[in-house]
């Protein structure tokens, strides 16, 4: 399936809900249900200088996350979407779930600044690719409009 095509769905899903928290859950099913080979989809909300555990799909994952730390963590305080192929590679990685091997880690925003993140794992190596880059910038405010 397209990246515009979850643009679509994804605007119909959320468009006039009020509700964050639902609107996250349905994002994060959404994209668990269209991108293939993913094994986590959530997203983490930006309270203070930590990154809590939002609505998701996948396994029980970590709770807090600071900023700085991990690929969420660094993502969140480089304020840029992160694409990590090996994600045992990558320094200060914190495994919350051992299966995971690549990351894409999309910073969400707020009144300017970041609020959130939103984060997709692979059990694959290099699975997340600058197509999937662009594709999830597309997907960007949408979410962002979510917070």
């Amino acid at each position: 399936m397209s990246y515009e095509t979850i643009r679509e769905q994804l605007r119909a899903l959320t468009q006039g809900i009020p509700h964050k928290t639902a609107n996250l859950a349905n994002a994060s099913a959404l994209l668990s249900m269209t991108l293939p080979d993913l094994n986590w989809v959530g997203f983490y909300l930006l309270e203070g200088e930590t990154l809590v555990l939002g609505p998701f799909q996948g396994k029980p994952a970590c709770i807090e996350i600071p900023m700085g730390r991990g690929v969420c963590g660094t993502a969140a305080a480089q304020d840029g979407i992160l694409l990590v192929p090996d994600v045992h590679q990558f320094p200060g990685h914190i495994a919350c779930d051992g299966v995971s091997r690549s990351e894409l880690v999309m910073p969400l925003h707020k009144n300017g600044q970041v609020a959130a993140v939103l984060d997709l794992d692979s059990p694959t190596p290099g699975r997340f690719t600058e197509a999937d880059r662009a594709g999830m910038a597309l997907l960007q405010p949408i979410l962002e409009a979510l917070l």
